[in-house]
């Protein structure tokens, strides 16, 4: 039961409660949800591995920053205290995820919930498109705004020639264009979680359909930042088989290709296409100077900048200053180590779990769900490639705290708990040692978008 509310849960983050329950929203079902989810998930709490995990003290750290940084900067405790409940909901997904979901057939139906959440916004838009765009549309703005209200699921812009088009997008935590492709990047390796070696028409019908559909969905996005992402992560993919130089050419004739259909909606994707975005960079590095504690309070960077900073690190570091930058890198190092284990050969072994015999006990060692070696490193691959989509795209986009960034975290851990069980694995690194390199790392992301601003200024 845990675990159906807690897909429940996700599943209405993403596509809003009005989606799901249409006139019932208004009863705040959403809170109802949580409440029961907390409930039920209690007795769970203390059989599970999640206190043992960094990341966990991560996302304390990261709820207690969020409120201090409104608190100190503003001097307003309601407004803290908003801010912390609007973190919390995201954060929760990594406890439910790591709690109720403890089996490969469980880490699959939470894919399964992605790709549906996913084609659910790529059928509604497309049918909206299908529907015809205003014939008007770049003369009559208010006949545009009209429209998209009608169709929340196209977002109307225009490109850098003046021409109209519309993009792609999806409701509640990905109503924006580019969370959306972030969100489907993030999907299309999990998809092949499915795969099967042999098993050719399974593998199309359950596989490659799906994958071409969540790449139709991301052409639709028109996302610059999803572009980028997919391509790098097709180099990760395919550089161990056809080496690194090849995997390289083949992502350059990709981005060709892709520009040459329009991917991007017109746009291009240079350093000089990319001036407003740097020059967010630069100023939230100067905001993250006067205020290098504890920033200038979550969700407060549009009043500073007059937009967001286009930059999930940067974003971090300039509302919650480096204590908050330090508890998010304390979520994403342990993460990013973690799936590099699991998706490691040489790192995990074969299972030591003796194969159980026929006998009174032999129903009850079935439900032990058998997973062996080249499985874990399959899913560890998989996971990799996921979250090295999310960064990418994240570092052009304000996603710190997104949902899909804490359920990728904690299907990172549900696979690594899974080989531990089995005697597969070394322990997970002690907080001790994790400590500094989440120091470190805050650091060296500041100094990375530091020296690229440097270099692109001497470019120019």
């Amino acid at each position: 039961m845990g675990f159906v509310l807690s897909v429940l849960y996700f599943v209405t983050s993403y596509l809003t409660p009005a989606v799901l329950f249409g006139p019932f929203a208004g009863a705040r079902i959403e809170l109802i949800l949580a409440v029961l989810v907390c409930l039920i998930s209690l007795p769970a709490l203390l059989r599970s591995f999640i206190l043992k995990t960094s990341q966990s003290l991560a996302l304390i750290g990261l709820a207690f920053a969020t409120f201090l940084s409104v608190l100190i900067e503003l001097h307003w405790l309601g407004g803290a205290v908003r801010s912390l409940l609007t973190f919390i909901p995201n954060a929760f997904a990594y406890f439910l995820l790591c709690l109720h979901c403890n089996s490969r057939k469980k880490l699959q139906a939470v894919v399964v919930m992605l790709v549906f959440v996913c084609l659910f916004v790529i059928v509604n838009g497309s049918i909206d498109l299908l529907h015809g765009i205003p014939e008007s549309a770049n003369h009559l703005p208010d006949i545009v705004q009209r429209w998209s209200v009608e169709h929340p699921y196209l977002f109307p812009m225009s490109n850098g020639e003046g021409e109209m088009f519309y993009r792609l997008r999806g409701l509640g935590e990905i109503n924006d264009p580019n969370d959306f492709g972030q969100l489907i990047i993030c999907v299309v390796p999990l998809v092949f979680i499915f795969w099967r070696p042999k098993r050719a028409l399974r593998n199309f019908v359950i596989v490659i359909l799906p994958v071409c559909a969540l790449l139709y969905g991301t052409f639709l996005t028109h996302s610059r930042g999803a572009l980028l992402a997919l391509i790098a992560i097709a180099i990760v993919a395919i550089r161990r088989r056809i080496g690194t130089l090849p995997a390289l050419l083949l992502a350059g004739g990709v981005f060709v290709g892709a520009m040459a259909l329009h991917f991007t909606g017109g746009r291009d994707i240079s350093a000089s296409a990319g001036e407003d975005r740097t020059e967010l960079w630069s100023q939230s590095l100067q905001l993250l100077k006067s205020h290098p504690l504890f920033g200038v309070g979550a969700g407060n960077l549009p009043d500073y900048l007059g937009h967001t900073a286009h930059n999930s690190a940067m974003v971090c570091a300039a509302e919650l200053g480096m204590f908050g930058l330090f508890f998010w890198c304390l979520f994403l190092f342990p993460t990013i180590r973690d799936a590099l284990v699991v998706a490691s050969p040489e790192k995990v072994s074969e299972s030591d779990q003796p194969i159980p015999e026929e006998g009174p006990l032999h129903l009850a060692a079935k439900k032990v769900e058998t997973v062996d070696k080249a499985e874990i490193n399959r899913l560890g691959r998989l996971l990799l490639l996921s979250l090295t989509g999310f960064l990418v795209a994240g570092f052009f986009l304000s996603r710190a705290f997104v949902l899909t960034f804490f359920l990728l975290g904690g299907m990172v851990e549900v696979v690594y708990e899974m080989a531990l069980q089995r005697g597969m694995i070394a322990p997970r690194m002690r907080l001790a040692r994790i400590l500094p390199y989440a120091g470190g790392l805050a650091v060296f992301l500041v100094l990375v978008v530091y020296v690229m601003l440097r270099i692109l200024n001497l470019v120019r």
